[in-house]
Parts: structure tokens; C-alpha cells; sequence
């Protein structure tokens, strides 16, 4: 089950593509963070994570590339929530097209207490959203 999803469609652009003409892996990095922020930006917005001093912060990525995109290429991210823990989260994510997953990978991470200057508890908010889509 896909908890808590984000989807947006994704802008391949000129410097995206490689010599080759096709987008250049380290463009799906980028998408990745993209859609984390995406994903924080429906279910946890970063405004609310600032008023009560915390921070995400990104500590694994993972990503299998499957099949390649093109300039005219149309694709659409998805990222969700799959894993949420005392003080962890993980998240998985995808880059498709009509006819292809092109591809899939994993995000890992935490949130950080600016003040205290240490590891948080994830978010009540977000613990409690995740929670209710079990």
C-alpha cells in the first residue's frame, strides 16, 4: 500500500540530458528531492517543522535505474511514506511514464531538532497521518 503519496509531473529540461540524449542519472537525484519536498509540502509542510524548531534531514538514498527517459519523455514522480519509526522515517519512491517504470529507489532519514541540536521524534503530525493510513 502507497501511505500517504505525493505525484507530480516532472519537467525534463535541455541540461537534464546527457551526451548520449538521454537524462543523465544523477538528474533522478534531484527528482528524488524534489518530491521529498513535495511529499513535505501536502502532509507536513515546512513552515509547521520550523514553528516547533525541527529540521528533515536526509541520511540514505538508494535508486535503480530501469529504463532510460528522453528530452520528449512525459514522466511522473511518486514518493510514500513506508517505514516510520521513534526518531526514523523511510520513503519510496518512483519515476514513470505511460509505458514504463524507469525508476525506483529509496529515501532515508530523520529530523533534527534545531535547538537542542540533536536527533527529534518524528513529528507527532506526521506520525499521527501515517498512523491513520494503516
Amino acid at each position: 500500500m502507497k501511505t500517504l503519496l505525493a505525484e507530480q509531473p516532472i519537467q525534463i529540461n535541455a541540461y537534464d540530458i546527457d551526451a548520449m540524449g538521454i537524462v543523465s542519472n544523477i538528474v533522478y537525484v534531484r527528482w528524488f528531492e524534489d518530491l521529498r519536498m513535495a511529499f513535505l509540502n501536502e502532509h507536513y509542510p515546512l513552515a509547521e517543522m520550523m514553528a516547533v524548531q525541527i529540521s528533515p534531514i536526509l541520511m540514505k538514498t538508494e535508486i535503480e535505474y530501469k529504463a532510460p527517459l528522453t528530452i520528449f519523455d512525459q514522466p511522473v514522480g511518486r514518493c510514500w511514506m513506508v517505514k516510520i519509526g521513534q526518531s526514523s522515517w523511510e520513503m519510496e519512491l518512483e519515476i514513470t511514464t505511460e509505458k514504463h517504470i524507469h525508476c525506483i529507489g529509496k529515501q532515508s532519514g530523520c529530523f533534527f531538532n534545531l535547538e537542542k541540536k540533536r536527533v527529534a521524534k518524528i513529528p507527532d503530525p506526521l506520525k499521527k497521518l501515517f498512523e491513520m493510513e494503516q
